[in-house]
């Protein structure tokens, strides 16, 4: 099992918490999702190889953006 760190900007509150996770969860491949508002920050636990790219445009999808 492959493990992802993304870090993301705009988060503000749970309801944010809820959306990124449920973005990265809708992704195929991806097996766990923790989000941590004040860490700014999703751990994502994969299955199967995914592409960062993948990642970044479900979470962007949703108006946060996932910095470097």
């Amino acid at each position: 099992m492959k493990e992802i760190e993304l870090n993301i900007q705009g988060m503000t509150c749970q309801h944010c918490v809820r959306t990124v996770t449920n973005a990265l969860s809708s992704v195929e491949g991806v097996s766990k999702v923790e989000v941590s508002l004040q860490d700014g920050k999703a751990r994502v636990e994969l299955e199967r190889d995914v592409p960062f790219e993948e990642l970044k445009k479900a979470v962007e999808e949703w108006g946060y953006k996932v910095v470097d």
